[in-house]
């Protein structure tokens, strides 16, 4: 089974377990690291995860993927919280996290770059609204984008 099949299986049989818990599924990854296979679900909550739930999750989620059994090799699972720099996957991250900086790398180039990084403006129809550090704004494709995330600042 390719890996992006078992990553939607994954999410449609843990998504809903992990919502009856009072938590976010963000992201599941399942990738092959020196040790092997790991299969690695992100969570968050308002507020954030703390250890328990990380470790609820784990007990939940490996019973149940124990007995549907979806990963026909061995792996191991990690759930652990998503960080202060959290993957944007959804549509509705884009909303929820509107006034935060964030980095979003395209699957193409727009305008000649690929790589943006500003203010999270919203998102309306598809498109992601970002206030460019340089201060223009652009308009991105949800559809386009490989990969985003929140931007913490440090200063």
């Amino acid at each position: 089974m390719e890996t992006k099949a078992i990553v939607k299986k994954v999410e449609e049989l843990v998504e809903p377990i992990v919502r009856t818990l009072g938590l976010e599924l963000v992201e599941v990854q399942f990738r092959r690291e020196r040790p092997g296979w790991v299969l690695r679900l992100l969570i968050d909550k308002e507020g954030g995860v703390n250890l328990e739930d990380c470790v609820q999750v784990s007990e939940v989620v490996g019973d149940i993927l124990d007995a549907e059994d979806p990963i026909p090799h061995a792996y191991n699972l990690e759930v652990s919280s998503p960080g202060l720099e959290r993957p944007l996957v959804k549509e509705k991250d884009y909303q929820r996290f509107a006034g935060r900086k964030a980095r979003i790398t395209t699957r193409q180039p727009l305008a000649g770059r690929r790589n943006f990084t500003g203010i999270i403006l919203g998102i309306e129809d598809g498109l992601i609204s970002l206030r460019l550090s340089e201060g223009q704004q652009v308009e991105i494709p949800f559809s386009l984008v490989e990969k985003a995330h929140l931007k913490f600042d440090f200063k």
